[in-house]
């Protein structure tokens, strides 16, 4: 068994632009400044990255499961760029107010649960890697992505991009380790610390 750092990271607002409505093709889906360099310098450091996100506009009917995947694979095709990819990717496709015969089982996987990353962290394990929870991240830019992380017991950061709740956090007194600007801010100064 080897001991792994994790970055865990939602994926609109943290690594992509969010735009205020579903990302559904490749041409909608645009990195946020440096985030391709900030997963590069993550992975460099030897982190493992791993993707958890709330993807509602598949019950919605907004968007499918296979271009939520399409938009994954186009995502490592531009992390590749920067010699980089992630290692995994769990999307909870459930959302409360909009009952889905096939995706309501999946309800409790919606974050701020932490059931993904315990998922995540359990399917690492089978493939011989132990998480390293304390020196392990989960990065986002909702309050619901730092009690996500807080529940699995990693250090917690929140970005002020996409839908920036910092002022959220403090209202429902809900505090992340650190806040930064963006995940390349987010990793160089507190993943990374340099």
């Amino acid at each position: 068994m080897q001991s792994a750092k994790v970055l865990f990271l939602d994926r609109d607002g943290t690594i992509n632009q969010d735009t205020g409505r579903y990302v559904s093709c490749r041409e909608e889906f645009v990195l946020i400044d440096r985030a391709d360099e900030a997963i590069s310098m993550a992975r460099q450091a030897g982190f493992m990255i791993v993707i958890i996100t709330n993807q509602a506009g598949i019950a919605r009917g907004i968007v499918t499961p296979h271009q939520v995947e399409d938009l994954n694979d186009y995502l490592n095709e531009l992390l590749a760029r920067r010699q980089a990819s992630f290692d995994r990717c769990y999307y909870c496709p459930a959302h409360p107010d909009y009952p889905h015969p096939e995706y309501d089982r999946f309800q409790d996987c919606r974050k701020p649960s932490p059931l993904m990353v315990e998922q995540a962290v359990s399917d690492l394990l089978e493939a011989g890697f132990v998480v390293d929870r304390e020196a392990s991240f989960f990065i986002g830019d909702k309050v619901i992505d730092v009690e996500c992380g807080q529940r699995a017991g990693l250090k917690t950061i929140l970005v002020r991009t996409g839908h920036n709740e910092e002022a959220l956090c403090h209202e429902r007194r809900v505090f992340p380790d650190h806040v930064a600007d963006d995940l390349f801010h987010a990793v160089k100064g507190h993943v990374l610390g340099r």
